[in-house]
């Protein structure tokens, strides 16, 4: 995954002419760096997407790299349509899973950026979906989102592995939000 751009590659995912890129950028449109002692310009990924949004451009190749890639595991229909409601088709790209079995798959798949475990799935499932998850080195970054509900207290419950907890019933609209400053958060700092 690429993370800094010369004006040339801009070119061609912009599908304009390089002086075109110069100008956005000598213009200030379009953020990054001069090369110190040359005219280079290069320009960091996460400024170049931020510009073909503000813009109205198609982010071409980048689409995958901007869109957020989330994974709901056990979750309910009423949850579910509620959160994909809050959350934009061209924000997020997301994937169901049932089961453990199936969460592996998917998240081999798509690689997901956050991972949302119902534990109405059963305690010692979620549980071990978020364990495989956490020892993998690919998914190590991984945001992990457990949702809870009454029964599932405190005592002998590890939450080390989630980066937040949500018990039900809880609000949806806070819950995308929650994904939606986390998962930018992780983009930020890939």
């Amino acid at each position: 995954m690429r993370t800094i751009f010369t004006t040339g590659q801009v070119a061609r995912i912009c599908k304009v002419a390089p002086r075109t890129v110069s100008k956005w950028f000598d213009s200030g449109r379009l953020r990054g760096y001069r090369i110190p002692g040359s005219q280079d310009r290069r320009i960091p990924r996460e400024h170049l997407i931020r510009f073909l949004k503000e813009h109205g451009m198609p982010l071409g190749e980048l689409e995958d790299e901007a869109m957020g890639k989330l994974l709901l595991v056990g979750i309910d229909g009423g949850v579910k349509s509620s959160l994909l409601s809050a959350l934009p088709a061209d924000e997020f790209k997301t994937e169901v899973a049932g089961s453990g079995f199936e969460a592996g798959i998917q998240a081999e798949s798509l690689h997901p950026d956050c991972v949302v475990i119902d534990f109405g799935m059963g305690r010692n499932e979620a549980l071990m979906i978020a364990q495989n998850l956490r020892k993998n080195a690919d998914y190590a970054d991984t945001v992990l989102i457990a949702l809870l509900s009454d029964e599932d207290n405190a005592a002998g419950f590890d939450r080390s592995f989630f980066n937040e907890t949500f018990r039900k019933p809880f609000d949806s609209a806070l819950l995308a939000e929650r994904i939606r400053t986390l998962v930018n958060r992780k983009k930020q700092l890939a």
